[in-house]
């Protein structure tokens, strides 16, 4: 990688790693349970305002929970379900759009056409019909999620599959007789790598704020199970009365979908040779 392009993914990646320990040492470093509260102390600001105190730094809740422990313990529900998602939708989407892309014919005509359904459903009616239901839970969220993100990969990397099989070196291992497994897994996948990891990490961002949508409308992670999503619907009623409930979860949604977003763009420009030979110059 160019050093000069080291600097501008330093920020970002030290946004998103802050926020992957905070996630998982959350139950060693949390100085409270997430669900047990104490309505003696509830609505408590936070310690550096009058009536706060220093063992609940950002306040307590509605319910007496503690901000703090429950802002770690969503880190640790929320990256883990966008991760997941990510994943499921990036290994799938990628597969479906290298088999239509290489294929062709009948297979990408199928494929096409499920990926045009999936993008004429609108995600969030698809995603209350399925946990409606099936019901909320964690395994039907990251699944909903999963199909919401499949489609950017399959239709992308389907175009750089249809551009890659005309290769002359493509061409070269299909007249050795290389099989089409082998084509796929050894000529065309490291071709596509590089634009996958850049759609997934800016997937993670975006399921990020959909699952906090889903929570929030009271279709994600279900109570007392901590969720920013969830912590900014409980926050709703008090927001004037009790700005911290509402503005913590809101500001770490804010700050981790924005490191994960300019560690994406990051990432592009040092995967782009072009953008690289430019700053070169």
């Amino acid at each position: 990688m160019n050093r000069r392009l080291r600097w501008p993914l330093l920020l970002p990646a030290g946004l998103v790693v802050l926020a992957l320990v905070a996630a998982v040492l959350a139950p060693w470093i949390a100085p409270a349970s997430p669900t047990t509260g104490d309505l003696a102390a509830r609505l408590k600001p936070p310690a550096w305002e009058k009536g706060g105190s220093p063992h609940r730094l950002l306040g307590s809740d509605l319910l007496g929970r503690d901000v703090l422990s429950r802002l770690l313990w969503g880190a640790r529900v929320s990256l883990s379900i966008a991760l997941l998602a990510t994943i499921l939708g990036m290994v799938v989407g990628s597969a479906v759009g290298l088999i239509a892309g290489y294929y062709r014919g009948p297979v990408d005509e199928v494929l096409t056409k499920l990926i045009d359904v999936q993008l004429a459903f609108p995600f969030v009616l698809l995603a209350i019909s399925v946990i409606a239901v099936a019901g909320p839970s964690i395994t039907v969220l990251v699944v909903v999620l999963a199909v919401g993100s499949w489609v950017s990969h399959a239709r992308i990397v389907r175009g750089l599959a249809l551009s890659l099989r005309e290769r002359e070196y493509v061409q070269a291992a299909r007249a050795m007789g290389a099989g089409n497994a082998r084509i796929l897994a050894r000529h065309l996948l490291p071709e596509v790598t590089s634009v996958i990891l850049i759609l997934a990490t800016f997937d993670v961002g975006r399921i990020i704020i959909l699952e906090s949508t889903l929570s929030f409308l009271g279709l994600g992670v279900q109570p007392p199970m901590a969720s920013w999503g969830s912590d900014l619907r409980d926050a709703a009623v008090y927001i004037r009365r009790a700005w911290w409930t509402a503005a913590f979860p809101g500001l770490a949604i804010m700050v981790v979908v924005l490191g994960v977003n300019l560690l994406g763009d990051a990432l592009r420009d040092a995967f782009d040779p072009r953008t690289v030979g430019s700053r070169a110059r």
